[in-house]
């Protein structure tokens, strides 16, 4: 007859044990703890609260209790922590898997609820595999493929993080302190010259758990080794994406990075952009000096300002980074042009206590078309209504006449192809 999945000894390999399982899972409770905590920041610097046009994620209620005022100090801080979120979360994958892979036999356990305790165990594994699953693959799929799950993905991954972490809190609660009890036959482990069998997490006389097959096969790999195809999978995806946070040659490796590889050609606009003017729909009349103006309102009235006007007023430079949610960063940038608190002081606002912003673009498609920055960025003097960047005019796939750039702000409120600036309270 054949072996059904809920029985013990349809799974049969001699690498799964408590204390295989028990690694991975530390693993992942480093590891994802960091992923929630750089999500959440990810969130905030995205400054939600803020007049309701930033924030993709309504009636989140207690969830968004955490929120803050995103800093501008210093310029690379969402470079890092977004990076630091993509990175991680890729390199993890093989980890997730592995860690999947180790722990099947007991989704196939029957039966399903042996005491109350055991259902809570069981719906914390159901919530912790399934949101598992769910993070891991919005997450990928917006970094690569510019997001094609249904639905729109801020909401989902949102309220899918506090669903899954909920989960894994309350697994890790439950494991953690058997895991570390696995963990202290590490040197018993290494001093096993197969590290095969038994595993060093099944203790003598202790009754038989649900992932050691009690009828093994012929062993293929030992633990040890399988760990290290884990590890080698982690970092040769580690090695694949986390170029494009960095400068220098490791950029070129990045090759599994949105934008990665070489610096997209040569001169003074040649680097990353993730929409263009096509794209956007753009229409290159509108641009056209003798036909754009920028509208700038505030509390002392309205003053439009041709591009040949904003070039006579005193423009400023600062060297900055583009860092975009898909964790790709482009190196500082030598951006030149109008400080938002200047703009702010030709409508009758006081540049040191400049209030928000809510810039409109000239893009007919796409998200963030319209994008809402706090008072503390637009009084920092290193926030510009940029005109030039590298010593040049700004090309039309990076915004074209004018657009914004921020220190530390997510790429997507760096807004391009800008029309309109209405400074007050929003």
């Amino acid at each position: 007859m054949p072996r059904l999945p809920s029985s013990p000894a349809f799974w049969r390999s001699p690498v799964r044990g408590p204390w295989f399982t028990s690694v991975l899972g530390l693993v992942l409770l480093v590891g994802i703890g960091v992923l929630f905590v750089t999500g959440l920041l990810s969130y905030a610097a995205y400054n939600p609260g803020l007049a309701g046009v930033n924030d993709k994620t309504p009636g989140k209620g207690l969830l968004g209790l955490y929120l803050f005022a995103w800093p501008t100090r210093p310029v690379w801080l969402y470079r890092l922590t977004q990076g630091a979120h993509v990175t991680l979360g890729v390199t993890l994958v093989p980890v997730l898997l592995a860690k999947l892979w180790s722990v099947v036999p007991k989704l196939f356990a029957l039966p399903p609820v042996r005491s109350l305790a055991h259902a809570l165990e069981r719906l914390s594994l159901l919530l912790l595999v399934g949101g598992g699953l769910f993070e891991f693959t919005t997450g990928i799929l917006n970094i690569q493929l510019d997001y094609v799950f249904p639905g729109s993905f801020y909401p989902l991954h949102f309220y899918g993080a506090w669903v899954f972490f909920a989960a894994f809190l309350a697994h890790a609660a439950l494991k953690t302190p058997a895991a570390l009890r696995n963990l202290r036959d590490l040197r018993g482990e290494h001093r096993t010259q197969q590290a095969q069998l038994p595993d060093p997490g099944q203790h003598a006389g202790a009754p038989r758990d649900e992932l050691t097959s009690p009828e093994p096969g012929p062993p293929t790999v030992s633990r040890r080794g399988a760990l290290g195809v884990v590890g080698g999978g982690s970092l040769l995806l580690f090695a694949t994406t986390a170029g494009r946070g960095f400068d220098g040659p490791l950029r070129e490796t990045a090759l599994l990075a949105p934008h990665g590889g070489p610096e997209p050609g040569a001169g003074p606009g040649a680097f990353q952009i993730n929409k263009t003017a096509r794209v956007a729909g753009i229409d290159a009349r509108e641009t056209a000096e003798e036909n754009w103006r920028l509208v700038v309102e505030g509390r002392g009235g309205t003053v439009r300002l041709t591009r040949a006007e904003l070039l006579r007023l005193p423009l400023h430079g600062a060297e900055l980074p583009i860092a975009c949610v898909e964790g790709w960063s482009t190196s500082d940038q030598p951006w030149r042009g109008v400080r938002l608190r200047d703009l702010a002081a030709l409508v009758g606002h006081d540049p040191d206590h400049a209030p928000d912003v809510l810039v409109e673009s000239l893009q007919r498609h796409g998200s963030f078309r319209r994008a809402a920055l706090r008072a503390n960025q637009v009084r920092d003097p290193r926030s510009l209504l940029a005109l030039f960047v590298g010593g040049a005019p700004l090309t039309p796939d990076h915004g074209y006449p004018a657009r914004v750039i921020v220190p530390a702000a997510p790429g997507v409120l760096n807004t391009k192809w800008v029309a309109r600036m209405t400074f007050g309270d929003l």
